[in-house]
């Protein structure tokens, strides 16, 4: 299965804003877990670097006595964007503003004829009226259908990292800052061609039976700390995803390389968690750090 068709599970780890879309489910069996961090730091600044999945299955255990370490010494948190979990309305409302638009084909017409009977299930799955999906634009269809598949896995918001550290530092009063707006990380995915769009619904429509097994090997990969196994997931078949990639990993990497490279001039001790995609593979945050001379040393 190439990078495209994997991709909708991948979001779970690229794209905070798209695993808003799921909803409570069912818990699963606790497992020991130990994600990988890295440090960047000069005389008067240290910046822990962790990779997260948005969105786990309930009482997954990803902290280790390094991580609880490093959160604790840690005045700032920053996050790709801040979602306001106690009002999921708000962060709707912005990706309507981006989607709905004017004189756009039936959502059926825009897939293969043999794809519309998947197109179809999510639908009714959804309980959204199917209309309204009409109105959309391609991205936003799929990104609003990739909240059955987030439930199908089993996934809780609750239980999502940036949630726990969100709550954590709060309750802290510490301070938590974003990479991204949450409009500016929808924008990525509105700029996106509508081939592009069109291939991201089709893959994730394609996908669908595989999602237990690739969710599965993902989160196995994270928890034991695997970069090169989570690079290996994004790296493979660029070639029908050469769009999505570019625009949801590395112009953003290369964005939040630049953002810590220039936080490092401000003295204090901050931990970015980010989606894990972007802390793995030749074109990771650290990657990018490492080409501008910024030393990056992992810690777990």
């Amino acid at each position: 299965m190439s990078l495209l068709k994997r991709f909708g599970r991948r979001l779970l780890a690229v794209s905070a804003v798209a695993a808003t879309a799921c909803s409570a489910a069912p818990a699963t069996e606790a497992k020991a877990a130990n994600p990988a961090l890295w440090k960047v730091a000069d005389h008067d600044t240290t910046i822990y670097l962790f990779g997260t999945i948005h969105l786990l299955p309930k009482n997954t255990n990803w902290r280790s006595s390094a991580f609880d370490k490093a959160a604790a010494g840690a005045d700032t948190l920053v996050v790709e964007t801040v979602i306001d979990e106690s009002n999921p309305a708000a962060t709707m409302n912005e990706l309507l503003q981006l989607a709905v638009s004017p004189g756009l084909p039936p959502l059926a017409q825009r897939v293969p004829a043999d794809k519309r009977p998947a197109l179809q299930e999510l639908i009714a799955k959804s309980g959204i009226p199917a209309p309204m999906f009409d109105r959309l634009e391609t991205w936003a269809a799929a990104f609003m259908l990739l909240g059955v598949q987030f439930k199908e896995l089993g996934l809780d918001p609750g239980s999502g990292v940036e949630s726990a550290l969100k709550k954590q530092f709060t309750d802290g009063k510490k301070t938590i800052g974003q990479l991204e707006t949450n409009a500016e990380q929808l924008g990525f995915f509105d700029r996106l061609s509508e081939e592009a769009q069109r291939k991201f619904l089709v893959a994730m429509l394609d996908g669908g039976g595989d999602m237990n097994t690739e969710f599965k090997g993902m989160l196995d990969a994270w928890t034991r700390g695997d970069v090169k196994g989570i690079a290996k997931s994004f790296n493979s078949d660029l070639s029908d995803a050469a769009e999505l990639r570019d625009a949801l990993l590395t112009q953003r990497n290369a964005n939040w390389a630049k953002w810590v490279k220039g936080r490092l001039d401000q003295p204090g001790t901050v931990l970015v968690a980010v989606g894990a995609g972007h802390l793995a593979g030749e074109q990771s945050v650290q990657t990018m750090l490492e080409k501008q001379g910024v030393k990056v040393t992992r810690v777990q």
